[in-house]
């Protein structure tokens, strides 16, 4: 029977108790007499001493040529040891050598690239493992946090005829000889789903082939994305407000050992709670200097956010450089929608808006976008029978992770991270 190494950490095992623990080699050093072993599995790290005449010599000798990320196996009993990392030690009696393995290829100060090329093996080290262990816990409190409002979870397909959010970030494939898409959003298919179940999200990949090379854009990312029958705009902000907040409260009120690990502290996440700020998109435009018409970049994001301790909504942007699904002012000016927009610069991380309903309304929308109708007859269908007044939102999982954990890059919010310049591992 073997003990994970949390269970030790947190003070449930007896000092002088005999435990068994089975990992990898995190860091090791060693003399004549005895190895320093500090052993990692999925709870946690602990330092292992295996002493010369403690062990037999030839677990002993195993011990001292074991690499880092050598798989091993250790008994021995465990003791309190401020000199240790997280205050405890455990001092075999016996150690076996599972696996040796070669020389661990990562060491210290790698650059960027070489440990992206290695991803395989850098998603053991413990910032990855901490990050990966807090991207479930969020996306459990999401799930949560739906399930609780009474809405049903549902999946798109991937494969798709239709564009949703501009053909320039299209990836395009042959599919069995016809033209097909790689999914920018479920939204669509989400809207089918509403007049059956009424509220839904999805939890599905996206991919958009935008060529940008910031911090915070990835090629194929997680998409939660949601919508309400008779939902307004209104009903939308205020459900995204009450999600983050609820997320926000839940990770720091069950995960400060995990929070402790990343630059961020449970007051800020405590802080981030409903309403957040508003600013509609000409007082926004105004304020970083921008001109109509004109979209937020970093910068401009930057600006609009680097003093606030919660998110801002930004609302009614120009009709005419949102997606054609969109429900306008009657001017036909703005679009009623929002960006929600993550303080300090994290920018963007859900957009969403009241959807065009009406048939007559959405088919010459479509029609100015140059789209062809016949690609979305389906759709169009949704507008023929049983149409409701309708809003949804789409929420970039990791831009959430990155934001939520105070991370540099987008980069480490996901296992293996496809960017413009990169789809390998």
């Amino acid at each position: 029977m073997f003990t994970p190494i949390e269970f030790i950490l947190k003070g449930k095992a007896e000092e002088s108790a005999e435990a068994s623990l089975r990992g990898w080699v995190y860091r090791c050093r060693s003399s004549n007499n005895l190895a320093f072993l500090v052993i990692r599995d999925a709870t946690g790290v602990i330092q292992c001493t295996v002493k010369k005449g403690a062990v037999p010599d030839a677990e002993f000798e195993d011990a001292r040529k074991a690499f880092v990320e050598s798989a091993v196996q250790l008994t021995g009993t465990v003791h309190k040891d401020e000199r240790a990392p997280n205050g405890w030690e455990l001092r075999a009696t016996n150690f076996k050598l599972t696996h040796l393995g070669e020389a661990f290829p990562i060491t210290e100060h790698q650059s960027t690239e070489l440990l992206l090329d290695k991803r395989h093996l850098w998603l053991r080290s413990q910032k990855l493992t901490n990050v990966m262990k807090s991207r479930a816990h969020i996306v459990k409190y999401l799930r949560e946090f739906f399930d609780s409002r009474g809405f049903w979870e549902l999946s798109p397909p991937i494969i798709t005829k239709s564009e949703c959010e501009g053909g320039s970030t299209l990836f395009e494939f042959d599919y069995f000889g016809e033209k097909a898409y790689l999914s920018q959003s479920g939204q669509l298919y989400n809207e089918a789903f509403i007049t059956s179940l009424e509220k839904v999200f999805i939890l599905a990949p996206s991919f958009r082939a935008e060529k940008s090379r910031t911090n915070k854009h990835l090629t194929e990312y997680w998409h939660l994305e949601e919508e309400a029958a008779y939902y307004d705009n209104e009903d939308n902000m205020k459900l995204q407000e009450d999600m983050i907040s609820f997320v926000a409260e839940k990770f720091a009120e069950n995960d400060a050992r995990l929070i402790s690990n990343f630059d961020r502290s449970l007051e800020e996440l405590k802080a981030i709670q409903a309403p957040f700020h508003r600013m509609p998109y000409e007082e926004a435009i105004e304020k970083c200097g921008i001109k109509w018409g004109d979209d937020f970049g970093v910068p401009q994001e930057e600006a609009l956010t680097k003093d606030l301790d919660k998110p801002v909504f930004i609302t009614n942007f120009p009709a005419e450089i949102k997606p054609f699904y969109m429900e306008t002012t009657p001017d036909g000016k703005y679009a009623l929608n929002s960006d929600l927009l993550a303080p300090k610069g994290h920018g963007e991380i859900i957009g969403g808006s009241q959807r065009i309903w009406e048939y007559d309304k959405l088919a010459k929308r479509m029609n100015e976008a140059g789209l062809d109708l016949k690609d979305y007859e389906w759709y169009l269908d949704l507008r023929r029978h049983g149409s409701v007044p309708h809003s949804g939102f789409g929420l970039g999982v990791e831009r959430l992770i990155k934001w939520l954990l105070n991370l540099d890059h987008i980069r480490d919010a996901i296992p293996f991270p496809r960017v413009i310049n990169r789809a390998y591992p």
